[in-house]
């Protein structure tokens, strides 16, 4: 049986350990309301700026531009997008799933991996990984998401690469978040059935077009790394809560453990000493 400063000691670590994770539950609960607001911001922006981009393909016409090339050689090429730190329950594991699921042929698939956890997972497998990004997966700038772009773009248009897919995990609430898979490049159908807006091109439309299809790829990659952003938050605020709330009630076992032992000592002193006085008679 443990003694009674054993005991001590445990529980005055799990308090320790108690404070740490409530600690970081309040860091992250006040980060994640700056998160979530800018996820939220920027999503009409970015949906106006794919209903534009297919306003202009509908009158582009025969529109031709080296991120529409559809190849047959050329690796597959994830960006994957997860946590630079642990202790966020499974987001980066959810992601890291969601990425593999898509690998058709590892010898194949070069990983853009952005989370200092994203690039350790896919090093320690062998992957091969052709950049990585790291230190601002909680805070993502637009210049990050331009980096990323300008990086794989360069990529695509040298043929290293047929095909671009990114992994996300989409922010849904402060209880849920979705891993998600989303094609890049070559960019598929951008012109959408339905009435479109008419604008006045200058100089014309496929011009416009192939200004906007970087643009419209930055912004692609910076609403994910927000999305992410929110969703890592999310996911360490509720796992420091659940750690937070394991450690209170394992404080209160261990005050009850630690009772029992200190009574079963003074019982067993009693015992000892009411023996020792009949022995005297």
């Amino acid at each position: 049986m443990a003694s009674l400063q054993d005991i001590r000691r445990r529980i005055k670590s799990v308090k320790s350990i108690q404070q740490i994770t409530n600690a970081m539950n309040m860091v992250a609960t006040s980060r994640l309301r700056s998160a979530k607001e800018a996820a939220v911001a920027n999503k009409p922006y970015a949906d106006k700026m794919a209903q534009v981009v297919s306003d202009v393909a509908a009158n582009a016409g025969d529109f031709s531009h080296p991120l529409l090339e559809v190849r047959q050689e050329g690796k597959r090429l994830l960006l994957v997008i997860a946590a630079d730190k642990g202790l966020a329950g499974a987001y980066s594991s959810n992601a890291f799933k969601e990425a593999v699921s898509q690998v058709e042929d590892k010898a194949d698939t070069e990983i853009v991996a952005v989370g200092r956890k994203t690039r350790e997972y896919f090093v320690n497998r062998s992957y091969t990984v052709a950049s990585d990004y790291i230190g601002f997966s909680e805070r993502p700038k637009y210049d990050n998401a331009k980096a990323i772009a300008n990086d794989i773009i360069a990529r695509f248009q040298s043929g290293e690469v047929k095909e671009v897919y990114m992994v996300y995990t989409r922010f849904v609430s402060a209880i849920s978040c979705v891993p998600e898979t989303v094609k890049l490049l070559p960019f598929g159908q951008l012109s959408q059935e339905g009435p479109h807006a008419e604008y006045i091109y200058e100089p014309n439309a496929a011009d416009v077009l192939g200004y906007l299809l970087p643009q419209y790829l930055v912004t692609t990659i910076y609403a994910a790394l927000l999305q992410a952003a929110a969703s890592e938050l999310s996911s360490r605020m509720n796992a420091m809560s659940n750690a937070t709330d394991n450690a209170q009630e394992l404080i209160a076992k261990l005050d009850l453990h630690y009772n029992k032992v200190r009574q079963a000592g003074i019982t067993r002193e009693i015992t000892e000493i009411v023996g020792g006085a009949e022995a005297l008679k």
